[in-house]
């Protein structure tokens, strides 16, 4: 794919640079602490693999707002459609008067959700708003109340989705109470699993369908809400076996499965969807963040049967399937399928995944390397057996990238570990730099 900006690191003052202090003096002013950034440089334009700032940097952009430029930065097909839309109409709402780019988004969704099942799909906002409605619609059609989620899960800011959210600080602590019926289970983290990889996805899955037997009972059970890969508990893919026996155990049950691939899907682990990788086939799939290059926008799919439950009403929202998020929703999934785009995340996971395991001969503080496609990470222990998570080095590392130009997250349930989302359209020198800088960081 053709670039708009040249795609390399550019380093021209300190990071952040004088003109990125001033906006983050206006910010604090203006905006209140408890809405945090990773890293307080102020953007004036992306494109492919890089981020400019207000300076003048260009810095290798390894998060992709969070998995949602999947196709990069202003991509010029997700601008042509969304120019031409915005000249058109800007909202009309959905549920008053309705517009056909809804209706292919829908279509489009129904086609590429895994399964070969009939299918339905509606539009809302945001990740955490398609978690909520998948429970509300699983609730409802099963007329169950108990719902199961998993150790490190996160799934949103709501109340019910920060409920099935695992970690405290900073999603929970404070905002309680939290909604009734939730219960957590454990998940298979092969890397902490007490008696070894090779036994955590049968274990595992014993344990959780043991404790739900034995705690819930299946039968007031509605649904088992699970993401395939983990995104903020760290990028901790379950044992082989794990989800396939959840998702079995759900099914003798009469129990929905959701997987939620906000942070997953749209090609990020080199399959369309990361449940796949199983041959999992949901009951609901929720979908955001890659779905639309940066436009709000997401969306909840599910069987036929299932959806077809709700009265008239029950679902929607005022802004859900705004119609410029659904003509870039159109164009992403143009790209990802014109440009072989689940191909090329997985041509990223086998460049990077070498490379890291490399470093984690050379540096003993690198506990594990995990990850799919262009979804990957490294967790940082204290390097003496304990495994006993290291956030300060993790944070340190974290550092020392962005002040050379490498914008890369952290996550994970003790912040110890460093995640990398480059956009699936970076070019593969920008790319291999980016690990260079992050063998730097580690050098010190």
């Amino acid at each position: 794919m053709t670039s708009r900006l040249p795609q390399e690191r550019r380093i021209v003052t300190e990071i952040p640079g004088p003109r990125s202090r001033e906006l983050q003096e206006r910010r604090v002013a203006a905006v209140p602490p408890g809405v945090g950034s990773v890293l307080p440089v102020y953007v004036t334009d992306a494109d492919g693999g890089v981020v400019a700032d207000a300076d003048g940097n260009s810095l290798i952009d390894f998060g992709s707002g969070i998995a949602v430029t999947n196709v990069g930065n202003a991509n010029p097909r997700v601008v042509e459609r969304v120019k031409a839309q915005v000249e058109r109409f800007t909202h009309t709402c959905f549920m008053v008067a309705p517009y056909e780019s809804y209706v292919a988004v829908c279509e489009q969704l129904n086609r590429l959700a895994p399964g070969g099942h009939e299918k339905r799909t509606f539009l809302v906002n945001s990740g955490a708003e398609a978690v909520e409605n998948a429970v509300k619609i699983a609730r409802y059609a099963t007329g169950r109340q108990a719902v199961v989620a998993f150790d490190h899960g996160y799934h949103g800011r709501t109340l019910l989705t920060m409920t099935l959210t695992a970690k405290n600080m900073p999603y929970k602590h404070g905002f309680g109470p939290f909604a009734p019926e939730v219960h957590r289970m454990p998940l298979a983290y092969p890397y902490r699993w007490p008696t070894g990889p090779e036994n955590c996805g049968p274990e595992a899955a014993a344990q959780a369908v043991d404790q739900i037997t034995k705690r819930l009972g299946p039968a007031n059970v509605a649904a088992v809400v699970v993401e395939p890969i983990q995104g903020e508990g760290g990028f901790i893919e379950p044992a082989p076996g794990f989800l396939p026996a959840i998702a079995a155990f759900c099914r003798d049950n009469g129990i929905l499965f959701i997987a939620d691939e906000v942070q997953t899907g749209f090609a990020r682990t080199g399959d369309m969807f990361a449940c796949e990788h199983e041959g999992i086939v949901p009951d609901i799939l929720t979908t955001a963040k890659g779905i639309a290059g940066g436009l709000p926008l997401a969306a909840v799919t599910g069987r036929a049967e299932i959806m077809d439950t709700v009265h008239g009403g029950g679902l929607g929202g005022t802004y859900g399937g705004n119609p410029l998020a659904c003509e870039a929703a159109l164009a992403v999934i143009e790209e990802i399928e014109r440009h072989e785009l689940t191909e090329r995340a997985r041509r990223i996971g086998e460049t990077m995944l070498p490379r890291l395991r490399a470093l984690a001969e050379r540096y003993p503080e690198i506990g594990d390397v995990r990850g799919r496609g262009a979804m990957i990470a490294i967790e940082l222990v204290v390097p003496d057996g304990s495994k006993a998570p290291d956030p300060v080095r993790t944070a340190e590392i974290a550092r020392r990238c962005h002040a050379r130009g490498l914008l890369v997250l952290t996550a994970g349930t003790y912040g110890n570990v460093l995640r990398f989302l480059p956009p699936l359209v970076i070019p593969d020198a920008l790319l291999d730099e980016g690990l260079d800088v992050l063998e730097e960081a580690f050098a010190g």
